[in-house]
Parts: C-alpha cells; sequence; structure tokens
C-alpha cells in the first residue's frame, strides 16, 4: 500500500510508517499545488497533511485507490471533508496532541503581558535602560476569566491556580459536577467580563464566537484588563480591540491568532507595544509536532492493516455491511441531536437515547455516536467527531444513557433524545417513512408533529384561532421567504397548539419583530438542521 506524505511531519511519525513492510511511503520535500498533486495521487491509498497542502475534490477525484486522509493537527479546513465522505474516504486528525504546548503557550503569553518581556527585551537590545517603562503586574491574586473549559482552558485554569489565580471560568456546556471537580467557580460571560483582570479565550470558531470580543463586551471589562487569543483568530475583533488600547480600557493583549494569517502589513495592532505578537505557535513545539505525528502514523496504520478508526471526522468505526444498515439512523440521530441542542439550555446534566422498535436490533454506539455529535456541535466545534464524542460528554459533565425500549408505538422503528437539566426536559423523536428511508422527526415536546429534519425550521407556540396559519404565510411571503411545509399541533380545540414551519432561509429580524407583538404567539426559536 502506497502513503503519501505531503507536509513536514515528524520523523517518528514517518520513521513508523516506513518500517512497516506493507507500506511503500513517499516523503514530498516541498508544497505542491493541487495541479502537481493529481499525478501522484493516482494510485495511493493514504494521504498525510499539516496544514498547507491541500486535499480538494479534484485531488480526492484523482486518488481512486484513497482509502484515509490524515491530518497532523486539530484542523481539517484544509481537506474536503464532504467530498472525502462521499467517496467512502475516512479523514482523521489529532485533536489532542497540541494540547499541553498551546496551554504553556497561553499562560506564557500571560506572563510576558504581566510582565512586559517582549518590550523590555527590545529596549536592553537597542541599548536602552529604562526599568521604570517596565513596571509589570504580578499574576498572584489576580482573577483570570476563561471562556471555554475543554481539554486546552482546563490546563490553563490548572497553571493559573498554582500560580495563585483565582479563575473564573464561563462555560455553558460544562456541567456543575465537572467544573466542581476541578476547584473552578463557574459564572456567566458578564461576571467573566467584569471581574477578570486577565481573559483568555479556549472555544472553537462558529457563527456564535466570531468577534464575540467586540467594543461592547470590552466596555464591561475592568478597565486595564489584558486580553489572550491563542484559539482562534476572529473571535477577537482586532479592529475594537486596538481601540480599546488606546483609549486605556485594554492595557494590554497578546495574539497567537488572526482574522486573517499573516496580518496585512497595515495592521494597526502590530504597531502598538501594548500588544504581544506571535505566528500561530500554538503547536509549535517539539513534543506536540512529535506526539501529532506518531498519532497520525498509528491512526493511519491502525486503520489500513486493521480497519480501526481513530479520530474520524466523518465516519463511524463499522464494516461495511453494518454501516449500509445503520447509515439512515446515523443522519437522523446527528439531526434530532442537533435539534435538542438548540432547544435545550446549554449546561445539562443527562442526555437519554432511546431506541425502539427495528433500532433495538442495530449496533446502538454508532448512532448514540452520531446524536451526540449533533448535540455538542456547537460546545464543541471541530473537535468533536465520531471517536471522541464519548470522551468529550464526559468532560463536559454530561452523563449519556442508552434505552433499548419495548413499548409499542405507531412506527415500526423509531429513536427518541431527551436532554435534562433539572426538572427541565426538551425531548424529540425520529423514524423514517417509505422503502427509500425518509427521516422525520415525529415527536417534539412530547407532542406529534411531522417535520422534515433539513434547513431552517421556525418553531413557535400560539394559540389555536381561525387565521394564524394565514397570517404566518403572509408575513413570511411578504419578506420573501417560502415555508416549505408545516405541522401544527394543538392541545385542544381553541388551546394552544405547536407549530413548526420549514424555511428555505432564515427570516429577517423583520419577521420576528412583527411576530413579537403578536399576544397570541410565544415561544418563537429558530433552528438550524
Amino acid at each position: 500500500m502506497k502513503i503519501l506524505v505531503c507536509d513536514p511531519v515528524s520523523p517518528q511519525g514517518v520513521a513508523l510508517l516506513q518500517k512497516r513492510p506493507e507500506f511503500k511511503v513517499t516523503v514530498l520535500n516541498h508544497k505542491h499545488s493541487e495541479a502537481e498533486l493529481l499525478p501522484l495521487v493516482s494510485d495511493v491509498q493514504a494521504i498525510v497533511v499539516r496544514s498547507e497542502t491541500k486535499i480538494t475534490r479534484k485531488v480526492m477525484e484523482a486518488a481512486s485507490e484513497l482509502r484515509v486522509v490524515g491530518r497532523a493537527g486539530v484542523g481539517v479546513d484544509n481537506v474536503d471533508v464532504d467530498a472525502a465522505t462521499q467517496r467512502g474516504v475516512v479523514v482523521m486528525n489529532t485533536p489532542a496532541g497540541n494540547t499541553i504546548s498551546t496551554a504553556e503557550l497561553t499562560f506564557s503569553m500571560l506572563m510576558a503581558l504581566a510582565r512586559k518581556i517582549p518590550q523590555a527585551n527590545t529596549s536592553i537590545k537597542a541599548g536602552e535602560w529604562n526599568r521604570k517603562a517596565f513596571q509589570g503586574t504580578e499574576l498572584y491574586q489576580k482573577t483570570l476569566g476563561i471562556i471555554g473549559l475543554g481539554r486546552i482552558g482546563t490546563e490553563v485554569a490548572k497553571r493559573a491556580q498554582v500560580f495563585g489565580m483565582k479563575v473564573l471560568a464561563y462555560d455553558p456546556y460544562l456541567a456543575l459536577s465537572r467544573s466542581q471537580a476541578l476547584q473552578i467557580e463557574l459564572a456567566e460571560l458578564d461576571e467573566v467580563y467584569q471581574h477578570s483582570d486577565f481573559i483568555t479565550v479556549h472555544i472553537p470558531m462558529t457563527s456564535e464566537t466570531k468577534g464575540m470580543i467586540n467594543a461592547s463586551v470590552m466596555a464591561k471589562m475592568k478597565k486595564g484588563v489584558r486580553l489572550v487569543n491563542c484559539a482562534r483568530g476572529g473571535i477577537i475583533n482586532e479592529k475594537d480591540l486596538a481601540a480599546a488600547i488606546q483609549s486605556g480600557q485594554v492595557a494590554g493583549a497578546a495574539l497567537d491568532v488572526y482574522e486573517t494569517e499573516p496580518p496585512p502589513s497595515d495592521f494597526a495592532l502590530r504597531s502598538m507595544p501594548e500588544v504581544i505578537m506571535t505566528p500561530h505557535l500554538g503547536a509549535s513545539t517539539h513534543e506536540a509536532q512529535t506526539n501529532v505525528g506518531i498519532e497520525v502514523a498509528e491512526a493511519i496504520i491502525d486503520y489500513l492493516l486493521n480497519g480501526a478508526v481513530r479520530n474520524a471526522v466523518n465516519v463511524p468505526n463499522l464494516d461495511a455491511k453494518t454501516y449500509a444498515l445503520v447509515k439512515p439512523y446515523l443522519h437522523l440521530g446527528e439531526k434530532l441531536g442537533k435539534l435538542v441542542a438548540q432547544l435545550a439550555p446549554k449546561r445539562n446534566e443527562r442526555i437519554v437515547i432511546t431506541y425502539g422498535g427495528k433500532a433495538n436490533s442495530l449496533p446502538s454506539d454508532p448512532i448514540t455516536r452520531s446524536v451526540l455529535r449533533g448535540f455538542l456541535e456547537n460546545a464543541c466545534g471541530k473537535d468533536v467527531n465520531f471517536v471522541n464524542v464519548r470522551s468529550l460528554a464526559r468532560s463536559l459533565g454530561l452523563l449519556v444513557e442508552e434505552i433499548k425500549s419495548s413499548e409499542e408505538t405507531d412506527f415500526n422503528e423509531w429513536l427518541h433524545v431527551a436532554v435534562q437539566d433539572g426538572n427541565e426536559i426538551v425531548s424529540a423523536g425520529g423514524t423514517f417513512f417509505g422503502a427509500r428511508m425518509q427521516p422525520r422527526i415525529v415527536r417534539l415536546y412530547h407532542r406529534p408533529v411531522d417535520i422534515v429534519p433539513e434547513g431552517v425550521l421556525f418553531l413557535l407556540t400560539n394559540k389555536d384561532r381561525p387565521g394564524i396559519v394565514g397570517e404566518l404565510g403572509t408575513l413570511m411571503a411578504k419578506h420573501n421567504v417560502n415555508i416549505a411545509s408545516m405541522s401544527l399541533n394543538r392541545d385542544k380545540l381553541g388551546g394552544e397548539a405547536l407549530t413548526v414551519l420549514n424555511l428555505d432561509s432564515v427570516p429577517p429580524t423583520a419577521v420576528l419583530n412583527a411576530i413579537a407583538k403578536d399576544p397570541d404567539i410565544s415561544n418563537v426559536r429558530i433552528v438550524k438542521l
């Protein structure tokens, strides 16, 4: 079997591949364009990349024998995962290899900010001796606000505690029991902003987190706060940060990641002495590069020789025959997970996945993992995959329970997902219609519905009165929003109805404002599946 290593990977990882007699390993010595790659991949079974080489749809189409792409690192932005899935190619990454290196860089940034080390270094090398200009502040007894307590955020918290810092953390997905075990105080975002002397972010880049640290947020912070971003560029609005530093609201910042990498020549923060900048060094240690190289090599070996899948971002660990049987449930399960995640509170203690009818005879683990993948997507971003979803759930203190039910229902096979936080329960159930196994959501909040689990769902509670459906349709049409389908269920004549619309696009704010004025409509929610 042929393996093509496209980017610089640690020699230890390459050696693991080369010492297997079953493999012929080719290592490219410089970056190749898409056109240059096409003739090189025609007969390879595995491709190894870091962040430089792009494995596009064209590359995969040219690689007719390709079985697996291994990414030595966390992100897979340079791999067309959809194209890989369509062609049956497994995409693996190495999410744990750079945890310590990024945590240590973050804490190094904190110390450098506190003591102005880079600025003092530049000054003395220029022949100056200006001690008064570099008076710093101690970390001891200061409050560190951590936004996101995943693997890296937790490691940063441990180091801060050793330095005598008070750790105040925001993570809406972390169970209280888990934070108590870590001896970390959970708080709401505004509390973190108001009480922290230093703030560091460790969250994925999503539509919710892009630009979340902006001018209005910085105005809520302590005057003289210091900010660190070693996570993803764009979480902190860079223009707003420059303005906040100029005004004195923010005393300094340390950045390892940027909205545009490398930053443009006119990047305002570059000229500010209060800002420390490094060129995306989170994983740039010998140990981290060795770890991810070994990890990706071991994963590829295990997959090609034994069929085992580690850290897959697009498929579960299943043989072909079983995969064909459970594939419809994987899709339905992920959609149910996404649905309840967007309807339930962010912090939950328990998720219960119930299998009924014919679903009882199927292996539940891959389906449960699909549900968890959909449910944890907003919390964990790109880190979540079929392999690590259970460990991610445990790290959040989320108890996962599977039930095989013998209860008789109106359906031959069904899947039900319920999320619980205290006494509040949000649930949804699904099944399939017809010989083509078309998925449907048939239960929501314990009420019967008929919803296609795709696209944009518009949910609301309304009084059961004549004309309300027509009013909704007219309002949507006025704002050029097309309704694909509708499900409506009432508890009694003239009582309360649950209405769900499948829309072709997200309704504009004007629609929501108009609906908010109707006293007969409440609990309006938009869910993206």
